[in-house]
Order: C-alpha cells, then sequence, then structure tokens
C-alpha cells in the first residue's frame, strides 16, 4: 500500500491510533464515523499491508529507573560491508540502545540511549560501544529535558 493510496479515513483512523492505541475498534469506529464492521476491515487492512507496524505503550523511563539519556553520534573506523555488518549486529545485544539512525555527514550513526545513571553510560561507554565495535570517534549529548515526545507520524490527506 502507498500512502497516496490512503484515503481521508484511513488517515484519520491511523490518526485516533497514534494517539490512543488501547481504543476498542467500537469506539474507534464512532470516532471515524464508521460502523464498527466496515473500521475492522480498515484496520485489518491497513496492519495487513503494513501501514500499521505494531502496538505499543509509552513507558515512564523515571518510573523504571532510568535517570539517564544521551544521544550518542559516532563514526565507524571501517566502512567496508564486514565492519558495518559487525557494528550493527553488536549493536542489537546493547538494551541501552533505544534506537540507531545511519546518518550522512560526518557521523556514522545516531543512537538514543537510555541508561540507570552517569556511572552505568560510562559502562556502556567504556565496555561495549568503544571496546570492541570497530568505533573510531564519539561524540555524546545528554538530555536536559525532554521538550516534545513522539506522539506519532505526521499524516496528511493524500492528493485525490
Amino acid at each position: 500500500m502507498t500512502a497516496a493510496s490512503l484515503d481521508r479515513i484511513d488517515l484519520h483512523i491511523l490518526a485516533v491510533l497514534q494517539g490512543e492505541g488501547r481504543l476498542s475498534n467500537a469506539d474507534l469506529a464512532e470516532r471515524v464515523n464508521l460502523s464498527p464492521s466496515a473500521c475492522l476491515r480498515r484496520v485489518q487492512r491497513l496492519e495487513r499491508d503494513g501501514v500499521i507496524a505494531g502496538y505499543g505503550a509509552r513507558l515512564d523511563p523515571a518510573a523504571l529507573g532510568i535517570g539517564l539519556q544521551a544521544f550518542v553520534r559516532l563514526q565507524l573506523a571501517r566502512h567496508d560491508r564486514e565492519a558495518i555488518e559487525s557494528f550493527v549486529a553488536s549493536l542489537q545485544d546493547w538494551d541501552e540502545v533505544v534506537t540507531c539512525h545511519a546518518l550522512t555527514g560526518d557521523m556514522d550513526y545516531l543512537l538514543h540511549v537510555a541508561v540507570a545513571d552517569l556511572e552505568h553510560f560510562s559502562r556502556f561507554l567504556l565496555d561495549r560501544l568503544l571496546s570492541s565495535s570497530g568505533v573510531a570517534d564519539v561524540n555524546t549529548s545528554f538530555v536536559l529535558r525532554a521538550v516534545k515526545q513522539a506522539q506519532g507520524l505526521p499524516l496528511k490527506p493524500s492528493r485525490e
């Protein structure tokens, strides 16, 4: 399914689900002005076509003992296939890494790291990130506070 094939009702369903993923089908149908059966068929199609990739809960980091978050920009020492695959494989085992994005520009990756405290971050940086993953350069920025949290992707009606 392409973005162009999403109509305004699909986009409305997606917008509501991004904000309230636990909404019952009956409540969702009412919010988007569809019958429950028509709404369910649309949601199932959006799931089947991969537009809805999954469901999850937003968690409070402090309630989980996560007192420090950082964004780590890093550059690999080598850029051949083997070095990249090795780094990506190592990364999969690091629970501290919330997300990782490959970048253009002077750094290769941006990691969002969430840990208990500065000591935990130091152990992660020295024992994992720098010790065995082929990293040449690291630049870290610590999060002071979240100004805007992700509430979902921007949705615009397709051109019809």
